[in-house]
C-alpha cells in the first residue's frame, strides 16, 4: 500500500498492512526525509540553553544556534530555573548523591520521597499519595494495576494517551469531550454490568486547553456508582485562587476519587503521583508493577518539594503568568484567530489542515517563534493546530513578536478567514 505522504501522519505508519517492521521503519523513515525537506519536520529539534521564554536552538541546515521566542514548554511558572528550587536540588544531591539505587520495595524508598508523598497529598487536602517515575506512568501504571476485564473505563475522549494505554487491560467506552448526556448515557446502561466503573476525565485538556466540568461530573459518576479519576497535571500551579487546579475552582478536593498528575509541568522537575484514599495508595504501592520494579527518582526530589511550597509563598509567579495569558488570547482573539475555548495557559491557534498546519509551524520558526504543530492521531485531522504553552517569565516583548509573527503568516497562507 503506497502511503500519500502529503496526507500522512504519524499514524499511518503504526502497523502498515503486509509490511514487517523494518519495512515499516523504513517507509517511516522516507516520509520523515519528506517532511524534512519541505522544512516540517518540527520535531526533536536540538536546545543549546535552558528550559526559558527564549532559547537558543540548533535548527536544520543551520551552522550554529538561532535564538527563537519559545512556547512549547510546560514550565508554566518558570520554576526549573527558581534559584531556590536549584539551590533544593543541589542539597539534596551533595546529601544524597545522584541516584536512589533500588525499587521502593527493596531499598528505594528513601526520606524524601516520603516527605514528597506527605507533601504533594497535602497539597490537595488529603492525607496519601504514592510516586511515580513519570505522569504518564502514574496513568497508565494505576489503571492497568486496578482495573481488569470485569471492569469498565469510561473515558472522555480527549483524555491524554497515558490513560488510553492504561486502559487496555479494562472495557472501554468513550464520550465526546465534555458531553453530559452522552457520559450519562453510557453510566446508565452500564450502572448494573461492570464489577469495578471508573470515569477518567482530565482537569485541564492538553490540546484544547480547556477545563472539564468537574462538579456536572462529580454529581453524574457517584450518581450511577462509578468512581471519578482526574488528571490534572496542566492545572497544578496554574488553575484556581491558589494553583491548587481544577479541583480547587470547584471545592471537589474530597469528592474526586483518584487525582494524578505530573512534576514535570509548574513544577519544573520530573515525575508523576496519584492520590487517593489510604486503602487504594496502599494497594498500590505493593500492586503495581510499574512502581514496585522501577527505580525511585533522585535525590534532585527535593527540589519538587521546594516548588510545591512555592506555589503558596510565591504567587506573584501565577499572577504574571495569568497576566501573560490574557495578553496573547486578547491579541489572538482580536486578529481574528480561532482558539477555541481555552482557558489555561495552553493556547491552540485553531488551523484544520494538516499542510497548512505544517507550513505554519515551519513560517512560524522561520520568524523565531518556536511552537508545535499538532496533527493527527493527537488530535482529528480536521481540528490540526498550532499549540502554545504560555510561561510566567515571557515579556510582552516575546508575546508581541509572537503575535506580529502569526499576523504576518495569515497574509501569507490565510490561517483566518480576514483574507478569503
Amino acid at each position: 500500500m503506497k502511503i500519500d505522504f502529503t496526507k500522512a501522519s504519524f499514524k499511518d505508519f503504526e502497523n502498515i498492512p503486509g509490511q514487517d517492521i523494518y519495512a515499516t521503519a523504513t517507509e517511516f523513515n522516507l516520509y520523515l526525509n519528506f517532511l524534512k525537506a519541505n522544512g516540517h519536520l518540527n520535531y526533536r529539534i536540538e536546545s543549546l540553553s535552558p528550559v526559558g521564554p527564549e532559547m537558543n536552538l540548533m535548527l536544520p541546515g543551520d551552522t550554529g544556534p538561532t535564538s527563537c521566542v519559545c512556547l512549547v514548554s510546560n514550565d508554566y511558572l518558570g520554576f526549573s530555573q527558581h534559584p531556590k528550587i536549584k539551590a533544593a536540588v543541589i542539597k539534596g544531591i551533595e546529601m544524597y548523591g545522584t541516584g536512589s539505587g533500588a525499587s521502593p520495595a527493596i531499598g528505594g524508598h528513601f526520606i524524601y520521597h516520603e516527605q514528597l508523598e506527605k507533601k504533594i497529598a497535602t497539597f490537595y487536602k488529603r492525607k496519601d499519595a504514592i510516586l511515580y517515575t513519570t505522569g504518564y506512568t502514574a496513568n497508565s501504571a494505576t489503571l492497568q494495576c486496578l482495573l481488569h476485564k470485569e471492569d469498565l473505563a469510561i473515558l472522555d475522549m480527549a483524555v491524554h494517551a497515558s490513560v488510553y494505554e492504561g486502559a487496555l487491560t479494562t472495557t472501554v467506552k468513550t464520550f465526546l469531550h465534555n458531553n453530559l448526556e452522552m457520559l450519562e448515557h453510557v453510566l446508565k446502561n452500564a450502572q448494573h454490568k461492570y464489577r469495578t466503573k471508573m470515569v477518567i476525565i482530565d482537569g485541564v485538556y492538553s490540546q484544547d486547553g480547556d477545563l472539564a466540568p468537574l462538579d456536572k461530573i462529580v454529581e453524574l459518576t457517584h450518581r450511577y456508582g462509578a468512581y471519578l479519576v482526574v488528571d490534572d497535571a496542566h492545572g497544578i500551579g496554574v488553575v484556581g485562587e491558589t494553583g491548587r487546579g481544577v479541583l480547587e475552582m470547584h471545592h471537589a478536593f474530597d469528592q474526586v476519587d483518584i487525582i494524578t498528575g505530573t512534576f514535570s509541568k509548574a513544577l519544573g522537575n520530573i515525575g508523576g503521583y496519584v492520590i487517593a484514599s489510604p486503602e487504594i495508595i496502599s494497594y498500590l504501592k505493593f500492586q503495581s508493577k510499574q512502581h514496585l520494579f522501577s527505580t525511585t527518582a533522585t535525590p534532585a526530589t527535593l527540589g519538587i518539594i521546594r516548588a510545591i511550597e512555592l506555589i503558596d509563598e510565591e504567587p506573584e509567579w501565577r499572577t504574571q503568568l495569568w497576566d501573560n495569558i490574557t495578553y496573547l488570547k486578547t491579541g489572538l482573539i482580536e486578529s481574528g484567530f480561532d482558539i477555541g475555548t481555552t482557558a489555561s495557559a495552553v493556547i491552540p491557534v485553531k488551523v484544520g489542515d494538516i499542510p497548512k498546519t505544517l507550513e505554519a509551524g515551519r513560517l512560524l520558526l522561520k520568524a523565531g517563534i518556536y511552537t508545535n504543530p499538532i496533527m493527527y492521531p493527537a488530535v482529528s485531522k480536521k481540528n490540526a493546530r498550532i499549540r502554545m504553552n504560555v510561561m510566567a517569565t515571557h515579556t510582552r516583548e516575546h508575546l508581541d513578536q509572537v503575535l506580529n509573527a502569526f499576523e504576518a503568516i495569515d497574509r501569507k497562507i490565510h490561517l483566518t478567514n480576514r483574507y478569503d
